[in-house]
């Protein structure tokens, strides 16, 4: 988990007084007086959870900041509610979890899908809770809020072969680690848990830039195909919560176990699901050479440690999912149109910078990439305090 460096800001836990089942917000800290983190819903979610991944988006965050670009990285934080998205009543307690922390979603966070919300949802849910959007609480930094709520419409309304332009802007963070090693991405091999919203961009992009996705998990168990699976068919065939219709595999395709794709014969894995999925006892199965953090905070620091130890290179969450983030705030502050090419050059650039920058402060620390993304993210978040004070 990641642990934060101080106490966060705001921390709070709030009982519905309909099924007795909580929901939490933590705002680890404020930047111009807003903070950015998603809201996640997932049975055992907790407030300590929560704190963690609110730590992690002011790390995120600030991994992105550029003095000369229009987006100011934003504060962390996290919501989240303990309570399967698949229950009947989960949309209702939803509903309810936002009337409550309405004034901090109006005043300070702006939030958004997480694991176990699509957007759609949280929008929706948002409507009916009497906010304006999600998200109200940067349009004060905008410098012209309707053309900026304009272009991030437009930017969510752009398909690329029939998925969203913000499920498509990851993955960027493998090709790099693969081209500073040096090997092609002919033949080499993914593993993935979750083929949601980050784990079904991640499968395409991948696939597109040659690679074979030869495993994925889901809540049903593990398809494989040591000779590829066929990802656009499977993509085709998820349910609004990433899994898979059997009726989708081919000849070739074999079901096993939900802990399968572990020990995949595969050189990157991709935990694209639930947090804490890699323990100790997990780590030993592994034999990929590179563990890709789509989800946040999957792999524990006792398994990082017993990975690193043997030569298996964990891409921290920090930077491997923060691209999605970065989008919506480079698209709502103007640094890039609501343009498929645009979109991705940019996110390319930016992405490759900066795990560029992680792998190689990594090697000269002879640390993890975890730590050199921390260290890195320190540092900018120093510089965005020196130039906008302190708000804790």
């Amino acid at each position: 988990m990641t642990a934060p460096a101080t106490a966060p800001l705001l921390s709070l836990t709030w009982t519905d007084h309909v099924t007795g089942r909580r929901g939490h917000l933590v705002v680890d800290r404020l930047v111009r007086g807003v903070c950015s983190g998603g809201l996640r819903m997932r049975e055992g979610c907790t407030l300590e959870e929560v704190t963690g991944l609110a730590r992690g988006m002011s790390l995120k965050e600030a991994l992105h900041y550029d003095p000369a670009a229009r987006y100011v990285p934003l504060g962390g934080a996290k919501g989240g509610i303990d309570c399967d998205p698949r229950d009947p009543a989960s949309y209702g307690l939803l509903v309810r979890y936002l009337r409550a922390v309405r004034p901090y979603v109006e005043s300070c966070w702006t939030t958004g899908e997480d694991l176990g919300l699509s957007q759609d949802v949280v929008d929706r849910a948002a409507a009916e809770a009497g906010l304006v959007s999600s998200i109200q609480a940067v349009y004060p930094l905008l410098d012209d809020e309707s053309a900026a709520r304009r272009r991030l419409a437009d930017a969510f309304a752009v398909r690329v072969g029939g998925i969203g332009l913000g499920e498509l802007v990851g993955g960027e963070s493998v090709l790099t680690a693969l081209d500073r090693a040096g090997v092609p991405y002919a033949g080499t091999r993914v593993a993935l848990q979750g083929l949601g919203t980050m784990g079904g961009a991640t499968a395409r992009f991948l696939t597109r830039a040659g690679l074979t996705v030869v495993a994925v998990a889901d809540v049903k168990g593990t398809i494989a195909n040591p000779a590829g699976l066929d990802v656009e068919a499977l993509l085709a065939a998820r349910d609004a919560h990433g899994t898979v219709g059997r009726h989708a595999l081919r000849p070739g395709d074999r079901e096993l176990p939900g802990d399968a794709w572990l020990s995949a014969d595969a050189e990157v894995l991709v935990p694209a699901a639930v947090s804490y999925a890699i323990g100790p006892h997990e780590q030993a199965r592994i034999t990929a050479r590179w563990i890709a953090e789509a989800a946040n905070m999957p792999v524990l620091p006792e398994a990082e440690a017993l990975l690193h130890a043997r030569g298996v290179s964990v891409l921290p969450d920090v930077v491997v999912n923060s691209a999605t983030n970065a989008w919506w705030w480079w698209t709502l502050f103007g640094d890039i149109g609501a343009d498929a090419d645009e979109a991705f050059a940019y996110t390319r650039r930016s992405m490759r910078a900066l795990v560029e920058r992680v792998l190689t402060r990594a090697e000269a620390d002879t640390t993890t990439p975890r730590r050199a993304a921390h260290a890195i993210a320190d540092q900018r978040l120093a510089l965005i305090t020196e130039r906008f004070g302190q708000h804790r």
